[in-house]
């Protein structure tokens, strides 16, 4: 399928995504420098590979390595690879990120707030969530393995987070070998508290079920079409008790959509019956909007 290359513009989302973007960076320049180097821990993803590379030059080598380019080189290809796959202005947007992150990062005073390993790790982590999360509510990334994780989430409607803190085990298995293991394991509460985060802030990838008992379906069906673009499928339907015949709408879509077309649903029609479903697994044609 070719893609289109005239790209509209809109100004308004890319004024939110450059502001959005540029304040996670600076989050994660802070953070790194306030809570990761104080507590020696290890982060998820390409951060954590870089510290892991800076702590061996330092330790085995005694060459301190800056922050910058081990970060660069290491988001290069994911970088390419998500200029071709995810899309062009995201991977743009993204790698603006991962430079100003990675300059700050090396220019940012460190400045400890607390001694303590376990604060550190669970509010370093609180924190590193809350910066990833904000770049990809605005339609970019911190890169690395963020790009794996926006790619199945946009393109396979697929959540990998939990399988990439399972890859930054290597990582953590390494520094632990190396460098003892209790800072191994306090990382892994900064990177699973920084995952839940995600989890808990960033839900594009959530998908919900719908069932609506409805006397209106087709200003319900506007409404769900206007939202979020998607189809649904009608039903009839027998109420039980009023032994009255109704109509049942089924609708797929994310969880983030159904918050706002839950109150369109009830505008449409204030007697509806809606009932929301988690959904887990999905199979089949489902549109995602892009968020890049």
């Amino acid at each position: 399928m070719k893609k289109n290359v005239n790209f509209k513009i809109d100004p308004k989302r890319e004024a939110k995504r450059l502001v959005f973007g540029l304040i996670s960076a600076v989050i994660m320049a802070v953070n790194i420098k306030t809570f990761v180097q104080a507590g020696g821990l290890y982060p998820g993803g390409f951060n954590g590979v870089t510290r892991l590379i800076q702590t061996v030059f330092d330790q085995f080598l005694g060459i301190p390595l800056p922050f910058a380019p081990v970060s660069l080189l290491l988001n290069a290809v994911p970088a390419i690879i998500g200029f071709k796959a995810i899309g062009k202005k995201f991977t743009l947007n993204t790698s603006l990120i991962i430079v100003v992150t990675s300059v700050l990062t090396d220019i940012v005073p460190a400045i400890p707030i607390t001694q303590d390993i376990l604060l550190i790790s669970i509010f370093g982590g609180l924190i590193n969530g809350a910066a990833i999360s904000l770049a990809l509510i605005g339609g970019t990334s911190t890169g690395g393995t963020d790009f794996i994780a926006v790619y199945f989430a946009e393109k396979k409607n697929k959540d990998v987070w939990n399988y990439i803190l399972m890859g930054n085990g290597i990582v953590l298995l390494l520094a632990g070998v190396l460098f003892g293991w209790d800072k191994a394991l306090y990382s892994i509460i900064f990177q699973f508290t920084s995952t839940q985060t995600i989890h808990l802030l960033y839900q594009a990838y959530n998908k919900v079920t719908l069932f609506i008992v409805t006397d209106n379906p087709k200003a319900v069906y506007d409404a769900i079409y206007e939202v979020t673009n998607h189809s649904a499928t009608e039903f009839s339907a027998t109420g039980m008790y009023s032994n009255e015949g109704r109509k049942m709408i089924y609708s797929v879509v994310s969880s983030t959509e159904a918050k706002v077309l839950m109150r369109k649903v009830m505008l449409a029609d204030p007697h509806a019956f809606v009932n929301v479903i988690k959904t887990d697994i999905l199979m089949g044609r489902f549109y995602q909007k892009e968020n890049y």
